[in-house]
């Protein structure tokens, strides 16, 4: 009976790894979730060895859809703005992170998903801060429950202030964890609001690599040498590539719709290794830090956006 258990699982493990691949992001990590409370992760040392090579490949795969030019351009009449909100955010993130008793690496990727660009920014991090799976799931889950909820309450508020589509655009990028999300929340108020959001986003997810550099500093032990996040020297190096090399759409589209679908298997690698324990112990306040930072960087944007 045990065997065939054990052999169950297994299956039912690599099925769901598969799938994961065509499922959206939340989606994944849900499945990764629901995997690991119930009957368990067959393989959770192959998981975490896996995930941490994935997050890295995937991260720099993705940066074959970004273009330098429009990101730069995108964000010089905000440029101010965006410093101080994503300097404002981390440092946030941390204090408020310790007043509620939320471990230290735990906080700071909740606070970088806040302030940059979601799940992306947080797989970015996390190799780089040494984060494990718990910590990583934990953040991940608190940044796309807020996401999610992003994307349903963000247009019928602007239709509600009578914001115009270059400012919900605006708005929508700066306060919206994801791009996925930003996008959706954008299309659904307008074609110029899309082009808007989209745009600044993309400005506010250059601010990755400055953050992962810090990091490797930040989160440096004594007596141990600093590691030089390679994968996001190798995320710039694709990024520059797609703005100045003539490579053909349908390489470059091909390389991040596979990045994306390898994330997607990342995640639920990483929501497979959660510890029914942790999540006991550590309970709702990793989400309450997520909802005060939230609250916080949309209020400040909104004020900002409509009054300026």
């Amino acid at each position: 009976m045990t065997m065939n258990f054990t052999r169950v699982s297994r299956m039912l493990f690599f099925v769901l790894l598969a799938m994961s691949a065509f499922l959206s992001p939340a989606m994944s990590l849900l499945i990764g979730i629901v995997l690991a409370l119930t009957i368990g992760n067959a393989y959770p040392s192959l998981s975490k060895r896996a995930s941490k090579i994935a997050l890295q490949v995937s991260v720099v795969g993705i940066g074959f859809g970004m273009n330098l030019h429009e990101s730069l351009a995108a964000g010089r009449e905000g440029m101010l703005f965006t410093v101080v909100s994503v300097l404002g955010v981390m440092l946030l993130g941390v204090l408020i992170g310790r007043l509620l008793g939320v471990d230290r690496k735990s906080s700071y990727l909740i606070a970088s998903g806040t302030a940059i660009c979601g799940g992306s920014a947080i797989a970015a991090v996390g190799p780089v801060i040494d984060a494990d799976d718990n910590q990583m799931s934990l953040s991940l889950i608190t940044i796309f429950i807020l996401n999610a909820v992003a994307l349903f309450v963000f247009p019928p508020i602007g239709e509600m202030l009578g914001m115009s589509q270059t400012d919900f655009g605006v708005w929508a990028a700066i306060a919206i964890h994801d791009t996925s999300s930003v996008v959706g929340a954008g299309a659904a108020y307008g074609e110029e609001a899309l082009k808007v959001a989209t745009t600044v986003k993309l400005t506010r997810a250059l601010w990755i690599i400055p953050l992962v550099i810090c990091s490797t500093f930040v989160f440096r032990s004594r007596g141990k040498k600093i590691t030089i996040p390679w994968f996001i020297l190798f995320f710039v190096v694709a990024m520059v590539m797609n703005t100045y090399v003539d490579i053909p759409d349908a390489i470059t589209g091909g390389i991040v719709d596979i990045s994306r679908k390898l994330l997607g298997m990342t995640l639920f690698l990483i929501g497979s290794g959660l510890s029914v324990s942790v999540v006991r112990t550590v309970g709702l306040r990793p989400l309450v830090l997520g909802v005060v930072l939230w609250a916080a960087i949309s209020i400040i944007a909104l004020l900002v956006v409509m009054t300026v």
